[in-house]
């Protein structure tokens, strides 16, 4: 890889998962990677990957007050960042009724207000230089729903919604800015990092027992590969158009095209309502 082709990334959320996969992908392709992780053991790990251009970061993304200073760091120690992946994160699990609002600012922190900072601290360099792309790393429940998990859909709603809105704000720098929304990956997603709630109203067993057991049987399991996840976002940021947004896996896609047959449908139903506030004309 020459001088000219090789990208250095920052990519939230190395130390397992997706975040991990994406590292992993980037450094095999010859690009600079610095990650953030939150604890030394992870970030030791981390740098053994590729230790000439693996660059740890020790960063909780929800202390928004530390991550320009943080990042201002790294920039100075490694240089500009061309790729931005806002992969840290988790998913909540319980219903709306069941959950507290202490859960909902825990999901929105680490889901939405956590990757705005980040976004907001590498910006003035991308646009400084005229060029840079963002990569939100959202769900297939950022756009498609499932009950259950409606603080965490709530939050990849919002990031897909905030990602649209920024990519149209930067456009004109030279700013790209893609939603990479996954499927069921094979991750720890659904097991060990997902917070779930105590199950304490019964007239919800019926909805969501089923739900919880079957997506604990599935972790492990799941039909999508990380690694190809990994290539999947290295094609994009080497694409001259990238996609606004990407769904990644074959549950992904088949769950969207689904809703969007809905909504076509209801769409039409309700036409003549939606049609029906306009002002008369006398």
């Amino acid at each position: 890889m020459t001088d000219d082709s090789q990208k250095i990334f920052l990519i939230s959320g190395v130390s397992s998962g997706l975040g991990r996969a994406f590292a992993q992908g980037a450094l095999e392709a010859g690009h600079r990677v610095i990650g953030t992780v939150r604890r030394q053991e992870d970030a030791d790990a981390f740098v053994s990957l590729a230790p000439d251009r693996a660059s740890p970061l020790l960063l909780d993304v929800t202390d928004f007050a530390s991550i320009p200073l943080a990042i201002a760091a790294a920039e100075r120690d490694v240089g500009p960042v061309d790729v931005l992946v806002n992969n840290a994160g988790y998913g909540h699990e319980g219903v709306l009724e069941e959950s507290s609002m202490d859960d909902l600012q825990r999901q929105f922190a680490a889901n939405v207000f956590g990757p705005v900072a980040m976004m907001q601290a590498v910006l003035p360099s991308m646009r400084t230089r005229r060029r840079g792309h963002i990569v939100n790393v959202t769900s297939m429940g950022g756009f498609i729903t499932m009950p259950g998990i409606s603080f965490y859909c709530g939050s990849k709603f919002a990031l897909e919604g905030i990602s649209e809105a920024l990519g149209k704000e930067v456009a004109a720098f030279g700013i790209k800015v893609t939603t990479l929304a996954p499927g069921q990956f094979r991750t720890d997603w659904a097991g060990r990092s997902m917070d779930r709630t105590p199950r304490s109203i019964a007239d919800y067993d019926a909805v969501m027992n089923p739900i919880r057991a079957a997506r604990q049987a599935k972790s492990g399991n799941q039909p999508n590969d990380p690694a190809k996840a990994a290539q999947a976002l290295l094609r994009i940021v080497e694409d001259k158009n990238p996609p606004v947004r990407l769904f990644l896996g074959e549950d992904a896609l088949r769950l969207v095209d689904q809703k969007l047959d809905d909504m076509r449908a209801e769409v039409a139903r309700w036409e003549a309502l939606s049609r029906s506030t306009g002002f008369e004309a006398n």
